[in-house]
């Protein structure tokens, strides 16, 4: 994974399934990504937006979270640009 912002769409995804994909692509960034922008929607519910912030707001590699102003993605800040 070589993208500075890599994005990945977790509509229809359980937290499991969710958290299994967000997980490998944690393991597999490289130095050269600055952020994870997870799409997770709103309008369903709020389950997979709240399980990525209680999961990942601790995370080692992540520095912190943004919240998208609709609500639908949060982005996970593993660098900051410089």
């Amino acid at each position: 994974m070589n993208e500075a912002i890599v994005t990945v769409d977790l509509h229809g995804k359980t937290t499991y399934q969710a958290q299994v994909t967000i997980d490998a692509l944690l393991r597999r960034t490289r130095a050269g990504t600055y952020r994870i922008r997870l799409i997770h929607g709103s309008h369903g519910g709020t389950a997979l937006r709240d399980f990525i912030r209680s999961a990942y707001s601790r995370h080692p590699k992540v520095k912190r979270l943004i919240l998208s102003p609709d609500g639908g993605a949060t982005e996970l800040v593993l660098r900051e640009y410089v």
